[in-house]
């Protein structure tokens, strides 16, 4: 038996052109396999074949465990169990039990024939995937193979490519036999099918087309820096010069529009807004809003929004079909952008001006003409007048020295009165909710003197509920109660 094991080694070896270790290995596999349907499926076998004689061991193993942690028997072996039967054995080491080899014969044979056909296709599939990755061929060519539920399968070379249904250009018919290029969105190593999935809606595949259209992108001179799209109906792509003696915008148009054309017909009739690239990002923001032409802009760089105000005309060309314009300007330049009037505007800042001076009224104890010229000098908070340098507040010329004295104590008075009410306030709150990521001192005070003090009370709010006592915004007040809720799945699970 074990001359004829080392045949047919080498005769399966020779005859696929692979090495003998990997026949070996197949083998084991194959072995252990007939092996375990004698004695136990759930049972851990193991193969060891002698690579001289042929001659082949098996042996029946146990993963050594804690004691209490013993759940599959057949595989796992507690520690004083083994220890019985070895002496010297640790936690994830092995016991073993020698079996009676089980006889090879015919059946053997073309199990593991089979087994080592299939280790030789996923190694030659493997290795053509590596081949092409090696490439960093972002843009995939091929041909539509078949259609599987709406999916295309896509022949590319020597690989099969899928294209998503979801990832297609809307309205797009693809059949099989149909020439076709798209975006390399991901590898799926996992997949039985094919590894390479495709898109032709993501912005990356829009900056790709832009490449091979424009030579001076591929030359360092142009520099394509964000794109955004509505698959099918409308594209912005923001474009960057390296090279001052080169308009960006008029390059990637190309001589009668020839070049951004040549991108248009390739997504099916998708509008292609070219943007100019600004480090500046309000700068940015206005181009992106193109062609709407924008008044005026306000940055808050917390919340990584701007407050972009436009006339009454300019609204719905900011705005666009569907809210498709702002959508896309946002995408592109990756910030929250808050279209308003003139009119707005101007009703927000009297709102925002007048909460101010009512906090000034009530908190400093002075009268409106005082609050408002502290508005009129950029002060907005209490810690602002207390902390901000004495020699800024002294240039406030309808102030006197006492009186810029006066109003930082009295700012200072009020901030150390609230600092003393939060610690008696977080004296309350469970240490189970300050541990929360996403929570600090100054939150869990809010929440505490609104009667949310442990981490169940704060899981049972709704997240408007959340953002209204905290004034945080949607998505953090979001973020921070499904993790004061992961707990309760936990203990579901």
């Amino acid at each position: 038996m074990s001359r004829e094991l080392l045949l047919l080694v080498d005769a399966l070896a020779r005859e696929k052109n692979v090495q003998k270790d990997i026949v070996f290995v197949a083998l084991e596999m194959a072995l252990a396999s007939a092996t375990k349907k004698r004695i136990n499926e759930e049972a851990d076998v193991r193969v060891e074949i002698d690579r001289n004689t042929g001659v082949y061991e098996s042996f029946r193993r146990w993963l050594v465990v804690a004691d209490e942690d013993v759940e599959f028997p057949e595989q796992q072996i507690g520690i004083s169990d083994a220890k019985a039967k070895l002496d010297e054995v640790d936690l994830d080491d092995y016991v073993e039990e020698g079996l009676e080899p089980i006889d090879f014969g015919r059946i053997g044979a073309q199990a593991a024939k089979q087994v080592i056909l299939q280790r030789i296709r996923d190694a030659e599939r493997e290795q053509v995937l590596n081949d092409f990755l090696e490439r960093k061929e972002h843009l995939v060519s091929g041909t539509v193979k078949r259609m599987e539920r709406g999916s295309a399968i896509i022949e590319a070379g020597r690989i099969e490519a899928l294209l998503p249904r979801d990832q297609m250009i809307p309205k797009e018919n693809l059949r099989p036999g149909d020439r076709v290029r798209a975006w390399l969105m991901k590898v799926d190593r996992q997949a039985r099918g094919p590894q390479l999935v495709l898109s032709r809606t993501a912005p990356g595949f829009i900056m790709k087309l832009f490449e091979l259209e424009v030579p001076e992108i591929e030359d360092g001179l142009l520099e394509i820096k964000a794109a955004a799209r509505d698959a099918g109906m409308r594209a912005k792509i923001a474009v960057k010069s390296n090279d001052p003696r080169v308009d960006p915008i008029g390059t990637c148009v190309g001589m009668r529009g020839s070049r951004v054309t040549a991108v248009t017909n390739e997504l099916a009739g998708e509008r292609v807004d070219i943007i100019h690239w600004s480090a500046d990002p309000a700068q940015f923001v206005i181009g992106a809003l193109a062609p709407a032409e924008v008044q005026s802009i306000v940055v808050d760089e917390e919340k990584h929004a701007m407050d972009v105000v436009v006339d009454e005309d300019n609204l719905a060309i900011a705005i666009g079909r569907g809210g498709q314009n702002v959508r896309l300007a946002s995408e592109l330049t990756g910030w929250t952008i808050n279209l308003m009037t003139v009119e707005e505007s101007v009703q927000r800042s009297e709102t925002e001006r007048a909460a101010i001076r009512s906090l000034f009224v009530a908190k400093l104890d002075v009268d409106e003409e005082v609050a408002d010229i502290l508005i009129e000098e950029g002060f907005s908070t209490l810690e602002e007048v207390a902390y901000v340098p004495l020699a800024e507040m002294l240039e406030i010329h309808s102030f006197d020295e006492a009186t810029v004295n006066e109003l930082r104590e009295r700012a200072r008075n009020v901030l150390l009165t609230e600092a003393i009410v939060d610690e008696e306030h977080l004296d309350k709150v469970a240490d189970d909710m300050l541990a929360l990521d996403g929570m600090d001192s100054v939150l869990a005070a809010k929440l505490a003197k609104n009667g949310i003090a442990d981490r169940d009370a704060l899981a049972d709010l709704a997240v408007d509920e959340l953002v209204e006592l905290t004034g945080m915004d949607e998505e953090a007040a979001k973020n921070l109660i499904t993790v004061a809720r992961a707990h309760w799945f936990a203990e579901e699970k």
